[in-house]
């Protein structure tokens, strides 16, 4: 997979909705029932992030949902990559990027979505063929104030923005021309999943698929 067409397909996958769920999964046993959640919210492609020791299990869960697309999050070598892929995975999101990782992504025909966080990275990553990445983490790099102004002079990247974003600045990013779609957890709080309210979790999911991407 080239790194042009790996950053197509994922735009492709960010437009099917505003919001993408960043999911740190501590009981893979709840993980169905939250993408299921998710989905029938009107949010349809799922980080999981491998932050815990459930969550390969919790993306083998969560891809047999229907409608639901399955993302690994924080992917930092290939063997992450390829542990994810076997579970289930159809796109790896990484905090940042190394050619290593970049290398076997590309090798594995893995779409990666890679996060930067200032505009050396980005032209590195544009050079190799890159055009959609992660501003990570957005609020801490300088929020939307700092990401317009990484679109002036590199307006051939749009972004997925994650890292502080919630409800109240969420729109503040999607109103940005290189914002396809922000990354947050709002939408699966740790207590509403763990009580199971999965009614609540597809109300703040709908609400989220309410936001509109400019």
């Amino acid at each position: 997979m080239t790194p042009e067409s790996a950053s197509k397909q994922l735009l492709e996958v960010a437009r099917k909705a505003p919001v993408i769920p960043v999911l740190v999964i501590d009981d893979a046993g709840r993980a169905r029932d939250l993408a299921e959640a998710l989905v029938a919210g009107g949010l349809f492609a799922l980080e999981i992030t491998l932050r815990t020791p459930q969550a390969l299990d919790a993306i083998r869960a969560m891809a047999d949902v229907p409608g639901a697309i399955i993302g690994a999050g924080t992917i930092l070598t290939p063997d992450d990559a390829s542990r994810a892929m076997d579970a289930g995975a159809t796109f790896a999101v990484s905090p940042g990027s190394t050619d290593t990782l970049l290398d076997a992504c590309e090798a594995a025909n893995f779409p990666m979505l890679p996060g930067i966080a200032t505009c050396s990275e980005g032209m590195h990553l544009l050079a190799r063929g890159y055009s959609f990445m992660k501003f990570f983490p957005a609020e801490a790099n300088g929020g939307v104030p700092a990401l317009k102004g990484i679109g002036a002079p590199l307006p051939q990247i749009t972004f997925c923005p994650t890292g502080g974003v919630s409800l109240a600045n969420a729109q503040s990013y999607l109103d940005l021309s290189n914002t396809v779609c922000v990354g947050g957890s709002w939408v699966a709080p740790k207590d509403m999943v763990n009580s199971g309210d999965w009614e609540g979790i597809t109300k703040l999911a709908s609400e989220a698929s309410k936001l509109i991407a400019r």
